[in-house]
């Protein structure tokens, strides 16, 4: 049942990453943020927990992680651009 949970949060994660990456906002990116958080705490909970292979767990975690991740910064700078931009077009 775990592993379950498991999966759904790390899709539901990848979903909002990218749907936050088109839509950007603050509130969007803490959401995204939490996925992360929930995904890595409930992987490392089925790593203790059980007893497969942990190289190639760790490697699908990392590999997650790493696009995630990169999904997540990538839209930080952007909604960041967005605000700056939206400053700079208000003082003209």
């Amino acid at each position: 049942m775990v592993i379950l949970i498991h999966v759904i949060i790390a899709l539901a994660s990848i979903g909002i990453a990218s749907f936050t990456f088109f839509k950007p906002s603050i509130k969007r990116l803490a959401v995204s943020y939490g996925f992360i958080v929930a995904t890595v705490a409930s992987g490392t909970y089925l790593l203790l927990v059980s007893e497969g292979d942990i190289l190639k767990s760790c490697l699908s975690g990392l590999l997650y992680l790493t696009v995630v991740s990169i999904v997540t910064i990538a839209t930080h700078v952007r909604a960041h651009r967005l605000a700056e931009h939206s400053i700079r077009t208000d003082e003209e």
